[in-house]
């Protein structure tokens, strides 16, 4: 939005929230708030004297995100649905704030949508999302980055059934999805990515796929599926499912993630660590073996040492 006052332009952004997100002091004059916007390009002076806010600006700081043309269909919706399908859906929500002021409020409307169970610790009844929170985090915080911009006319979606949490961005990966967890990170938005990080709201360590995977291990959901198709991609996240009734294709993935989060911490897959990850007593160990050896067979894992004694075999990816 161009040749606009210094006035106008702070009226239109949640400089407030800037300032209070990357732990700097709220300067008390205009002029001074106005070189940390400029500095941090979300806002520019023209040859004319008057300001002109970026689409970054608007993107991450917006008060009113439909107030700019160029973004306003770059909103998040958050769709609930009744169910397992589409047919029914509950309610609908298009975020009105911008990416980085408006992200804690928007992690809030979610969780208060997401299923709870009841658990007992100690003397206390404590109400725990099915869901781990850490993970869903980052999920929206890699939508938000990660997505296309240059796609018009979409943005981010979150729909939530009653088994699974489905998180749509424009734009497809830039690490073949099988790397997520050990490549270097990557994002096609560096300037807003290195500002939400300033903000903590995202790391920008390449940290965020194993932080996801891990959380969801130690609920013993599978992990996470991703689905790339010719101009998005969709993330989901399953609640739990019994092992028995886990599809063999996400038993498989599943194998494969934890196999990956053994070696990133110098350790591998054994049929122990992946009972464990599943929450499977000695019982299952003839059935892991033979979930060891389909991912083997399709080339997803491999036998860290091939001439081991079976009892004492151990596995890792296959591009280790």
């Amino acid at each position: 939005m161009q040749d606009l006052s210094a006035a106008e332009a702070l009226t239109l952004l949640d400089y407030a929230s800037y300032f209070d997100l990357i732990d700097a002091h709220l300067p008390s004059g205009r002029d001074e708030i106005l070189h940390y916007l400029t500095e941090d390009k979300l806002v520019v002076r023209q040859d004319n004297s008057l300001y002109a806010i970026t689409n970054l600006g608007a993107i991450l700081f917006a008060k009113r995100i439909a107030a700019f043309d160029s973004i306003a269909r770059k909103s998040v919706r958050v769709i609930q649905y009744g169910g397992i399908d589409r047919i029914n859906a509950i309610r609908e929500e298009v975020g009105g704030k911008g990416y980085a002021n408006g992200f804690e409020g928007l992690l809030k409307y979610i969780e208060g949508l997401l299923p709870v169970k009841e658990e007992i610790q100690g003397a206390l009844r404590k109400s725990i999302s099915v869901y781990p929170q850490i993970a869903i985090r980052e999920l929206v915080a890699n939508a938000l980055i990660h997505q296309e911009l240059s796609i018009s006319g979409n943005g981010p979606i979150i729909e939530i059934f009653d088994n699974r949490i489905e998180m749509t961005n424009p734009g497809i990966p830039l690490v073949d999805v099988e790397r997520f967890i050990d490549n270097p990170p990557r994002s096609r938005n560096e300037t807003m990515a290195a500002l939400m990080r300033r903000a903590h709201i995202c790391e920008e360590r390449g940290s965020g796929w194993d932080k996801i995977a891990l959380h969801c291990e130690m609920q013993q959901l599978p992990s996470p599926k991703i689905d790339v198709y010719d101009d998005s991609t969709k993330v989901t996240v399953f609640s739990h499912i019994p092992f028995r009734k886990i599809p063999m294709k996400e038993k498989l993935w599943s194998c494969y993630i934890h196999t990956c989060l053994k070696q990133t911490c110098g350790e591998q897959m054994t049929n122990s660590s992946l009972r464990t990850r599943f929450g499977l007593s000695v019982e299952n160990k003839a059935g892991i073996s033979r979930l060891i050896s389909s991912a083997v067979d399709i080339e997803l894992v491999k036998p860290l040492d091939p001439n081991t004694a079976p009892r004492y075999m151990s596995y890792v990816p296959y591009w280790a």
